[in-house]
């Protein structure tokens, strides 16, 4: 991966309809960041928002079979996500692989390029 490669990955990340809002933030400083110095700061604080938001397959199975999951997503959509996310599991799967959490893994692999 090159620096190229690693800002769209970071902007797909973002996109995402499941990424969170300080994870975001902390892609869009990524990415404005200006100077070498500011880019490598702004790196350091998004590879840590980045391991504080990836979850676990685990989690993930847990958080849609829980009220709070059923409430948001609806009966139905929670029982896909778990049944998809026990389908993810099984095939030993230990990520969550919405695209925010597949991307913000594919970063995490490529860490030492947020640091310069």
């Amino acid at each position: 991966m090159d620096q190229n490669e690693l800002t769209q990955t970071v902007r797909e990340m973002i996109a995402a309809t499941s990424c969170c809002k300080e994870l975001k933030e902390a892609g869009q400083n990524w990415i404005a960041a200006a100077d070498a110095d500011a880019k490598k700061a702004a790196g350091a604080i998004l590879l840590q928002e980045i391991r504080e938001s990836i979850s676990t397959i685990d989690h993930v199975i847990e958080f849609f079979e829980s009220p709070q999951g059923i409430q948001i997503f609806g009966a139905e959509r929670a029982k896909a996500m778990v049944a998809h996310a026990r389908e993810v599991k099984a095939q030993g799967g230990k990520w969550c692989d919405c695209p925010a959490c597949a991307a913000g893994l594919k970063i995490l692999d490529h860490a030492s390029l947020l640091l310069g």
